[in-house]
């Protein structure tokens, strides 16, 4: 059985890149289990290969025109093969036994579409500090729970660069939304409209803080884009709401 690790990637990116199989290739996975990880350059001239060992036949790297790293995603997953679909950006780092926890939530609760967990934001000078925003309780997501807090908030409670999806949902969905920023933010609250979640309380991700990451734009949280963004994320999930709820229970 197989976890995909889908992981877009520009040129910009593409240094942190052994970070990042470092923290792969320390985990412990249940028996009977395997990762895989689809890389997707996004764009010439990215060279991933060079940041990472050749003799590793989990790594699995494609290139595409450039279309931004939801559509990177998007197009990783497509590479896929594994049951379930794990997010992990270029930059990121995860924690030691995060693909098992996934897995373990995912097999033994079925009733669990999709699972995000704690992150620690790993800052330019090497420290650590907790998300900005405060965690839900450890475990359960009601469908629906995560847009009333973004309705309410205009963002999200939980980070979307943790989340781990059932296969079969994401493909519903047809994976990340094709935006230039919060296309993560976006399937997020896609998959709450129609599944329930499980939040993991242990921290999962080491969120990298830097200059050239997309969060960084001054277009990022303001601005025509933002509203334009936000608008088409609520009105993406308020229409799955609403067909989710006639759909019979």
């Amino acid at each position: 059985m197989i976890i995909s690790v889908v992981t877009p990637v520009h040129s910009g990116g593409a240094a942190f890149l052994a970070e990042a199989y470092a923290s792969l290739a320390a985990q412990n996975l249940p028996n009977g289990w395997s990762w895989e990880w689809c890389i997707q350059e996004d764009g010439p001239d990215v060279r991933a290969a060079a940041h990472l060992p050749t003799d590793d036949p989990r790594i699995r790297i494609s290139a595409s025109r450039h279309g931004g790293p939801h559509v990177a995603r998007t197009l990783a997953f497509a590479r896929s093969t594994g049951q379930y679909v794990k997010t992990l950006d270029s930059d990121d780092q995860l924690t030691p036994g995060a693909l098992a926890r996934d897995i373990f939530v995912l097999e033994a609760h079925p009733e669990v579409g999709w699972t995000t967990s704690r992150v620690l934001d790993l800052l330019e000078d090497g420290s650590t500090r907790s998300f900005e925003h405060s965690d839900p309780e450890a475990g359960l997501l009601p469908q629906g729970a995560a847009f009333d807090f973004w309705v309410q908030h205009r963002r999200p409670q939980i980070h979307p660069a943790t989340l781990c999806v059932r296969r079969t949902l994401l493909a519903l969905l047809g994976g990340w939304m094709a935006l230039p920023a919060s296309g993560d933010t976006g399937l997020l609250l896609g998959l709450d409209a129609v599944a329930n979640g499980w939040f993991i309380g242990e921290v999962g991700l080491i969120y990298r803080k830097h200059e050239g990451q997309i969060t960084a734009h001054p277009e990022h949280r303001a601005g025509p884009e933002w509203e334009a963004r936000m608008s088409l994320i609520q009105d993406h999930a308020e229409a799955l709401r609403a067909w989710s709820a006639k759909m019979p229970q």
